[in-house]
């Protein structure tokens, strides 16, 4: 069992680290590159240095850090390659996420899946492409004791989140054989592909055209952001496996960007996993941001019980605990502010273990939402080497 034997608190803080975690959900690469943040450093050094910083109310409220990822016994998350091109109106986060053409957005996220390898040269990670490459990993992380796992390398396995940085659909086979793994086909706003977030519409031409390509190339498509159009076509067209790697539910949370119970029926009918997101806006009815995006609802309004809500909806709908997981988004663009009370650092994901225990969870139940479920998904959808 991949519980620690000894439940020891090894670092500051309320956290007790038990259980390994997969992260579906991570923008490591551009947090590193376009907010200038040092992951290598521990998250207090790392939010001393970022603070100095005005530009976003996130500044100095960082939860994420290669050191407390490990601390948090987070042994494998994918991480993100994000460029967009605008097509209509600028998505969110635009001067630091939208280029004026697809090969400047291609050249972008070349330079992110750059980071991801030299981290991985010096030892702070392991790039993580087939079957036999997670395994291998995970069982260093399963024989390590609890106060070791500070030392290992994190798992990366790189997902593209949009996917404007394939050039063209052709370019699909070139990424895969660059390592690229799980892929979604828009952000916010529209891409070259399909409709995301804030927009409606269906699939284009080209999005029809790159789902072929990912089936042919054993691509996995991340159905998160899609509008509800593009999403229902995306499932008819695409015979792949497919996923969501950070997405909450409409039922419980009214929005556009929330999953309502059909489409939530849908992935769970393709055997698909949705991870539940940490964003606090996707957690609380009525939360406000201002023009800027800085966050006017006070977080105390949301605690971290309400990603179980989530999760035990999906739970409920599904019949079993075979569906749901953990995609944080924890890096998504914002910090402690826009976090729920009570979540101060990606190692507080640990602390839902006892919420999902209080909700009747078992166990077993857990350790498949911590980690399980995305194992088993991985290891069948991942080429064997």
């Amino acid at each position: 069992m991949p519980e620690c034997i000894r439940l020891k608190n090894f670092f500051e803080g309320s956290t007790i680290v038990k259980r390994l975690l997969i992260d579906s959900h991570l923008d490591l690469a551009w947090n590193a590159l376009f907010w200038d943040r040092d992951l290598t450093l521990s998250l207090d050094e790392l939010n001393r240095r970022d603070a100095i910083h005005s530009d976003n109310m996130a500044r100095g409220r960082a939860t994420t850090s290669l050191p407390e990822l490990r601390r948090g016994g987070v042994a494998v998350c994918l991480g993100t390659l994000m460029a967009r091109v605008a097509y209509g109106k600028p998505g969110i986060f635009s001067s630091t996420l939208d280029y004026a053409s697809h090969h400047a957005a291609y050249a972008a996220a070349q330079g992110q899946l750059a980071y991801y390898r030299r981290l991985a040269e010096v030892g702070e990670v392991t790039l993580i492409g087939t079957t036999a490459e997670l395994d291998a990993h995970w069982k260093k992380w399963q024989a390590a004791e609890c106060s070791e796992w500070p030392e290992l390398p994190l798992g990366i396995i790189v997902a593209m989140e949009g996917c404007d940085g394939i050039a063209e659909p052709a370019q699909s086979k070139e990424w895969f054989q660059d390592g690229l793994r799980c892929t979604s086909l828009v952000h916010y706003g529209t891409s070259a592909y399909a409709h995301g977030t804030g927009e409606e519409g269906p699939l284009s031409d080209a999005g029809r055209e790159i789902l072929k390509r990912f089936s042919e190339t054993g691509m996995i498509l991340d159905v998160t952001h899609l509008s509800d159009e593009s999403f229902f076509e995306a499932i008819e067209v695409f015979d792949g496996p497919l996923m969501a790697s950070h997405q909450n539910c409409r039922e419980l949370i009214p929005g556009q960007r929330q999953f309502s119970d059909e489409q939530i029926r849908q992935v769970i009918q393709r055997d698909g996993i949705l991870g539940s997101a940490l964003d606090a806006w996707m957690l609380c009815k009525g939360w406000k941001r201002g023009p800027s995006l800085e966050t006017t609802t006070s977080r105390d309004q949301v605690q971290l019980d309400a990603v179980a809500d989530h999760m035990d909806h999906i739970c409920q709908l599904a019949g079993n605990c075979s569906h749901v997981a953990i995609g944080s988004d924890l890096d998504g663009g914002f910090g402690t502010e826009q976090t729920p009370s009570g979540l101060e650092s990606i190692a507080d994901l640990q602390k839902l273990a006892d919420i999902l225990s209080g909700k009747g969870y078992d166990d077993g139940s857990i350790d498949a939402i911590f980690h399980g479920n995305w194992l088993r998904f991985f290891r069948q959808h991942l080429p064997d080497k």
